[in-house]
């Protein structure tokens, strides 16, 4: 295999591992009651809620003219990503999540292997364009995980596993090995929901 097609495979796995991620935290997401999406279970601990506003803020100031322009806008407020004020709605934090995804797709979507040869700034520290975005998918993935864990707190019983079921491993490996296609990150994630649906057939 050619170095630009190792290049190509890198991105093509960034991008669906972005879109991925995202998957996960709205099927998470989707458990929660209404109320429960602003509920912090301390002082110190983050809502559903903040944890996606400030992942949409990172996410519009790191992918909005990414090779262009550092990674850290100068309009960004940050510490506000860690508020909710009173006005804000759960419809006000998804249409914001939203906003941020779409400046993720939109920034990976023209990638091409030539564009990995350059640098982006993000505090004004030099990152190679691989560098970013591995920086941002850890970024992401330790955030959802937050999201998923409080979810899955609140459901308690109620939850619907995206993941393998507790002590279902062996029955889920054979699930999955009966799945036709390539190993793809998204369907990765959608064999969970799909192995607890044929089982309630």
């Amino acid at each position: 295999m050619s170095s630009e097609a190792i290049v190509q495979n890198y991105l093509d796995d960034s991008r669906s591992a972005m879109r991925a991620y995202k998957k996960l935290a709205e099927k998470a997401i989707a458990q929660l009651k209404d109320e429960e999406f602003f509920i912090a279970l301390d002082q110190e601990a983050n809502s559903v809620a903040v944890v996606m506003k400030h992942m949409a803020g990172n996410m519009i100031s790191r992918w909005t003219d990414f090779l262009t322009s550092d990674g850290e806008k100068p309009d960004r407020n940050r510490d506000m990503e860690f508020v909710i004020e009173p006005q804000t709605t759960k419809d006000s934090v998804i249409a914001y999540w939203e906003r941020g995804w779409k400046c993720v797709f939109d920034a990976l979507a023209p990638l091409r292997p030539e564009d990995c040869e350059k640098t982006v700034l993000i505090r004004g520290e030099q990152h190679t364009i691989v560098q970013a975005i591995n920086r941002q998918l850890m970024h992401y993935a330790y955030h959802i995980g937050q999201i998923v864990y409080l979810a899955k707190h609140f459901r308690s019983a109620e939850w619907t596993s995206l993941s393998v079921p507790r002590n279902r491993s062996a029955e889920f490996n054979a699930y999955v090995s009966a799945q036709p296609g390539e190993a793809d990150r998204e369907k990765q994630f959608d064999a969970a929901a799909g192995f607890q649906s044929s089982e309630k057939r």
